[in-house]
């Protein structure tokens, strides 16, 4: 059977999470305790036993969903052909080391990185983010372009489901602009900042820097990239699609049916929560997902 493995991104996270694994599996273990000594912090007490506020912190959070997805691929017992890895934002990094274009090393360091940096440029550039439900992708792109500040369409995650991103004042404008148009429901997002708006500037181009420093390879299948929601497998592309993510909206809904177009149409999601699975039933419900 041909199938795409999906990952998930930021918020799928939850106290205990790798536990069980890193319990039962000596090749798991071997991960979360690689992964301490590259990010120079126990970050295993804060996964397993920690609390909720301290695991929620942007510089915590995505290598901890990074490093679970990683180990539930390298665990996976599924059978059949990987014709595809996609990733959901910060899941694009664990897609790319499944499909062996980098290594679970230079991932993590990758992700420490570009946490790190994303916390800084929410700090130099505050914002935030919400939810819309129940509206077209054309009226909530036409809302954001009549608002005077900065705020932009940042996760294009299914059907009737899109988020917006940008500075606070001008989330408050478009949310009164959006429920005028008759959007269900306009919900704000409990996020550190403005992800993938012009705002994340700042940490584009520190990653841009870090990432010519790491060793890519030609991956095993191909990486449907959030930026441009199509299967990628040049590493050069890859790398600037990797570094442009993060001022750009994650085509999440695009790159799905692209995957189907190629003929995949059964979807493995790996890493903590279920997110993406239901995001790719409303996608497209006659797709088998797991």
């Amino acid at each position: 059977m041909r199938y795409a493995q999906v990952f998930p991104g930021q918020g799928s996270q939850f106290i205990g999470m790798g536990k069980d694994l890193f319990d039962q599996f000596e090749e798991a273990k071997k991960y979360f305790l690689e992964a301490n000594r590259v990010l120079d912090f126990k970050i295993t007490e804060i996964m397993f036993e920690g609390n909720q506020s301290d695991l929620t912190q942007t510089n915590v959070a995505q290598p901890a969903i990074f490093i679970h997805s990683i180990v539930k691929s390298k665990l996976s017992q599924k059978k059949g052909e990987i014709a595809g890895v996609a990733g959901h934002s910060l899941g694009e990094f664990s897609a790319l080391v499944a499909s062996n274009s980098i290594s679970f090393k230079d991932g993590l360091e990758l992700v420490k990185i570009r946490a790190n940096e994303m916390k800084r440029a929410c700090e130099v550039n505050p914002g935030t983010m919400a939810a819309v439900i129940g509206l077209g992708n054309q009226i909530v792109e036409d809302c954001c372009l009549k608002i005077k500040n900065i705020v932009v369409p940042a996760n294009y995650n299914c059907p009737g489901q899109i988020v917006v991103s940008g500075e606070n004042s001008a989330i408050s404008d478009v949310t009164r602009l959006l429920n005028e148009k008759g959007a269900r429901k306009v919900i704000p997002l409990n996020v550190g900042g403005a992800f993938h708006s012009p705002l994340m500037l700042p940490a584009k181009k520190k990653l841009e820097k870090y990432i010519q420093k790491i060793q890519f390879k030609k991956p095993s299948c191909l990486i449907y990239q959030n930026s441009v929601g199509k299967g990628v497998s040049n590493v050069e592309e890859i790398k600037k699609n990797l570094v442009h993510q993060l001022i750009s909206p994650v085509l999440w809904a695009q790159s799905i049916n692209q995957m189907i177009a190629d003929d995949i149409k059964n979807f493995v999601e790996i890493g903590p929560g279920r997110v993406l699975q239901g995001l790719i039933k409303k996608i497209d419900p006659k797709v088998s997902v797991s």
